[in-house]
């Protein structure tokens, strides 16, 4: 093949990737966000091809946490690589000739379903019990869990069923539809069966690395729970952003978030990482994520926080739109699925404003 005609396959590589990032139709410009028109039609598209074309290379090199594309001090889109300390050797001064950036983040583990302490009381503390119909973004989890967060109330034609991680309500896999979930989770004090308010209807599984020779890819980490409206609301706490709406939006470099969980409550944050590809750890494993959401921020989230549902920030039309599904994180950053290939696999929408 020719120079020539491997820069016209790789032009369009990188036009299929953004096709998918964004959910637009191939050929409809005018559907991806305005800021990124000029990185659509160059940096942006290199930077990401660039991206996908050296992922496995980058993360065979020990200490490497994940890859995304952010935005360089300069302004231009660059290749971002997260690491799991500082020191991480081996690691390329470029890739193809565009810019690499390093960040020390740690290492990326789910945030659900770990050894948390109880200290529920206060009326809006999302680890205790709620009289139902409960809130969103409070504690919950299958009966086996410890505790994680309601991401949403979500409905398919007259069902209604509470949103939240695979591994918060299907136990990594390990879960059986029909399984209670609780509000609280346990580590809460929730309570089998008294404290149910729904049943596990579906779930993604999750595909931990081993025994696979290589990583298999995961888009999401999600499950849905069959509840009603009188046992499930679809607002947080009053200390939370109130009700989220139904039509989501795309994540965007730079896009300001906001999302209530069970642990750190109401948090905002910035998206800085696109089209993410992390190993994240679980109780029992490894698995790899791709295409995933990368928000920054101090203290944003924290262990039980997964499952939240991450919003727009700001205010006015554009505010609350769902924009991720919250399910782990490092030291410093958080890690989302894109809420659009959630509800699209469960075929759902939220049941917001």
């Amino acid at each position: 093949m020719s120079s020539r005609n491997c820069v016209r396959v790789a032009t369009l590589a990188a036009a299929v990737v953004l096709d998918v990032l964004f959910f637009r139709p191939a050929g409809d410009p005018a559907a991806v966000p305005t800021e990124f028109l000029t990185f659509a039609q160059g940096d942006f598209a290199a930077a990401m091809a660039v991206q996908e074309r050296h992922n496995q290379d980058l993360l065979g090199i020990p200490g490497v946490a994940g890859t995304a594309v952010g935005i360089g001090i300069n302004g231009l889109p660059v290749v971002k690589v997260y690491l799991a300390h500082a020191g991480v050797l081996g690691l390329p001064a470029s890739l193809d000739g565009h810019a690499l950036v390093t960040e020390v983040t740690g290492e990326f583990r789910a945030l659900g379903d770990m050894p948390l302490p109880a200290d529920a009381g206060d009326e809006a503390d999302p680890r205790r019990s709620f009289p139902r119909p409960v809130p969103i973004g409070v504690s919950t989890g299958q009966v086996d869990v410890t505790a994680g967060t309601i991401a949403a109330r979500v409905v398919s034609g007259d069902d209604v069923f509470a949103l939240s991680n695979n591994h918060v309500y299907a136990n990594r896999n390990a879960a059986n539809i029909g399984d209670h979930i609780l509000q609280p989770g346990t580590v809460d004090g929730g309570v089998n069966p008294d404290d149910a308010i729904g049943k596990l209807h579906d779930f993604e599984p999750i595909r931990f690395c081993a025994p696979f020779p290589t990583c298999p890819d995961n888009r999401i980490d999600a499950a849905i729970a069959a509840t009603t409206a009188e046992q499930l609301g679809n607002s947080t706490p009053p200390n939370g952003y109130g009700t989220p709406q139904s039509e989501t939006a795309t994540a965007r470099l730079g896009m300001a978030v906001q999302k209530y969980g069970r642990t750190t409550g109401h948090t905002t944050g910035k998206i800085t990482g696109i089209n993410a590809t992390m190993n994240v750890g679980f109780r029992d494993g490894t698995a790899r994520f791709v295409g995933q959401i990368m928000v920054t921020g101090g203290g944003f989230s924290a262990p039980g926080d997964s499952g939240s549902l991450i919003v727009s920030g700001g205010s006015g039309g554009s505010a609350r739109q769902p924009v991720g599904l919250l399910f782990a994180g490092s030291q410093n950053s958080t890690l989302a699925n894109p809420i659009d290939a959630v509800l699209k696999r469960f075929d759902v929408t939220i049941d917001g404003n």
